[in-house]
C-alpha cells in the first residue's frame, strides 16, 4: 500500500514537473511557423501603408463627390431679424426677416466639368497607387520572410558546429601545453571560436530585428515568428524580351503617373474655361415683419386713373411672404490673374506629363536590369553551390587523412572554416537571387499571384 502511495506521488510530481517544464519554454518553441502566404496576408491586413494608400484613395474620391455636389442646390435656412429706423436696411446681405429660405447650384460651369473630369482621373491615380503600395507591402513581407528564414537556417548550423569549434579550441590548448603546437597555433584556435561567436552574435540580431520587423507587418507577436524551411514558392522562368514593355505597361505607378498627368491636363483645360460665361440657379424666401417699417416705405395704391376715368387697382406694395427664383449670368470681360493661373496649370500640365515619360523609361530600364541580375546570380549560385561541394569533400578528406596520419587538427580546423564560409556565401548567393526575382515579379505584375498562390 505504502509503495502505490509513493508511486502515485512520483506520478503526480512528475506532471507537475512537465507542466512547469512547458510553461517555461519559450514561446518560439511552442510557436507553430508562419507560412510565407499566411505572413503575406497579415501584411496586407495590418501594414500601415494600406491604410494610408486607402485613405488617400478615398480622399480622393470624396473630392469628386464634393465637386459633383456643386449640381445640386445648397439650401440654408435662418433668420435675420433687428429693428429698423427709417427705411429697412439689409442684414449682412439679406433684408431683415423672421425666417428665410435660400437656395444656390451651379446650371453652367465649363470649368466646373473639367474639374470634375481631373478629380476623377485623380481618384484613378489614387487607386493605382494603393496598388502599387500593395504590392510594395507583398515585396517587404516576402523579402523580410526570406531573410530571416537565411538566418535561421544559418543559426541552426553555427549552433551544430559550435561544440566542435569548442572542442577543437581545448584540445589545440591541450597540445600547446604538452608543446606539440606553438602558442600561435592556440592564438589563432581561439580566434576560430571567436570568430564563430561573432558569426552567431550576428545571425542572432539580424534574425531579432527581422522578427520584430515581422511583427509590425503581420501584428503578430514577434516570439511567435518561426519561418519554415524553403519556404519560398518556385519562381516562373523569366526569359521574356518583351518583359520591360509589358512591365512599363502594366505597372500601377506608371498607370498612376498617366493618371496624374491627365488629372493636371483637365485642370489646367479647367482654368482656362474659367474665363467663359457661366450661369447659376438662386431661389429665396423670406417671411418679413412688421416692425421693419416695410409698410411705411411699399404703400399700396389701390386707386387708378385711366383715360380720365378712375378705376380700381389691384393692391400692391408690402408683403409679408416673398420669394424669388431665377438665374444669375456672369461673363468675365477681364481677368489677368485667372490667365496667369491659367498659365501655371499649363506649365503643371507640362510637367506632369514628362514625369509620367520618365517613370514609364524607369521601370523598362529597370525590368531590364532586373532580368540581367537574375541572369547573373543564378550563374553566381551555381558556382558558390559548386565551390561548397567542393570545401564539403574536402573536410570529409580531411578527416579521411587524420584516421591514416596524415592530417593533423589544424588541416581540419581550416577545411571546416573553409567549408562554413562557403555555406555564408552560397546563402548570400540564395537570398540575393530570390531578392532580384521577386523584384522582377512585382516589375512584371505577378507578384501577388505568386505569392498567395492565386492562378
Amino acid at each position: 500500500m505504502r509503495n502505490e502511495s509513493r508511486s502515485a506521488l512520483g506520478i503526480h510530481k512528475l506532471s507537475l514537473a512537465s507542466l512547469l517544464f512547458l510553461l517555461l519554454l519559450p514561446a518560439s518553441l511552442l510557436a507553430e511557423p508562419l507560412t510565407l502566404k499566411h505572413a503575406v496576408e497579415l501584411a496586407l491586413q495590418h501594414a500601415n501603408g494600406a491604410a494610408i494608400a486607402a485613405a488617400d484613395q478615398q480622399n480622393a474620391a470624396a473630392n469628386t463627390r464634393e465637386l459633383r455636389s456643386s449640381y445640386l442646390p445648397q439650401l440654408t435656412t435662418g433668420a435675420a431679424l433687428g429693428w429698423s429706423h427709417g427705411f429697412p436696411l439689409s442684414l449682412a446681405g439679406s433684408a431683415p426677416s423672421i425666417f428665410n429660405i435660400n437656395a444656390q447650384s451651379a446650371l453652367f460651369h465649363p470649368e466646373l466639368r473639367a474639374f470634375i473630369r481631373a478629380a476623377q482621373s485623380e481618384t484613378s491615380a489614387a487607386g493605382f497607387r494603393s496598388k502599387d503600395e500593395r504590392n510594395q507591402i507583398i515585396q517587404d513581407a516576402v523579402l523580410s520572410y526570406a531573410e530571416l528564414e537565411k538566418w535561421e537556417q544559418r543559426l541552426d548550423r553555427l549552433h551544430e558546429i559550435y561544440p566542435d569549434v569548442q572542442k577543437m579550441e581545448a584540445a589545440v590548448a591541450d597540445r600547446v601545453k604538452e608543446g606539440i603546437d606553438s602558442e600561435l597555433d592556440g592564438t589563432r584556435a581561439r580566434l576560430s571560436e571567436a570568430r564563430l561567436r561573432l558569426r552567431i552574435a550576428e545571425a542572432q540580431g539580424s534574425a531579432d530585428v527581422l522578427r520584430e520587423h515581422l511583427s509590425k507587418l503581420t501584428g503578430v507577436p514577434a516570439d511567435r515568428i518561426q519561418t519554415e524551411g524553403d519556404a519560398l514558392p518556385a519562381f516562373p522562368a523569366s526569359s521574356d524580351d518583351d518583359a520591360p514593355n509589358k512591365a512599363a505597361q502594366a505597372s500601377p505607378s506608371v498607370k498612376s503617373a498617366i493618371e496624374h498627368a491627365r488629372a493636371q491636363y483637365l485642370r489646367s483645360e479647367g482654368e482656362h474655361r474659367s474665363l467663359w460665361p457661366t450661369v447659376d440657379f438662386g431661389a429665396q424666401y423670406a417671411l418679413f415683419s412688421t416692425f421693419n417699417n416695410y409698410q411705411n416705405y411699399y404703400i399700396p395704391e389701390n386707386i387708378c386713373t385711366v383715360s380720365a376715368v378712375t378705376v380700381l387697382c389691384p393692391a400692391s406694395g408690402f408683403q409679408k411672404n416673398n420669394a424669388t427664383i431665377g438665374a444669375n449670368l456672369r461673363i468675365p470681360l477681364f481677368n489677368a490673374t485667372q490667365r496667369a493661373r491659367a498659365a501655371a496649370a499649363d506649365a503643371d500640365a507640362l510637367k506632369a506629363k514628362k514625369q509620367a515619360d520618365a517613370a514609364r523609361d524607369r521601370v523598362s530600364e529597370e525590368t531590364l536590369r532586373l532580368q540581367r541580375a537574375v541572369t547573373q546570380m543564378q550563374a553566381a549560385h551555381d558556382v558558390a553551390e559548386i565551390e561548397y561541394e567542393i570545401a564539403q569533400k574536402n573536410v570529409e578528406a580531411v578527416e579521411t587523412r587524420m584516421k591514416s596520419s596524415t592530417a593533423n587538427l589544424h588541416d581540419l580546423d581550416n577545411a571546416r572554416t573553409q567549408s562554413s564560409e562557403k555555406l555564408i556565401a552560397l546563402q548570400d548567393v540564395i537570398f540575393e537571387l530570390n531578392r532580384n526575382q521577386v523584384a522582377l515579379l512585382r516589375a512584371t505584375g505577378d507578384l501577388e499571384a505568386w505569392a498567395l498562390g492565386k492562378k
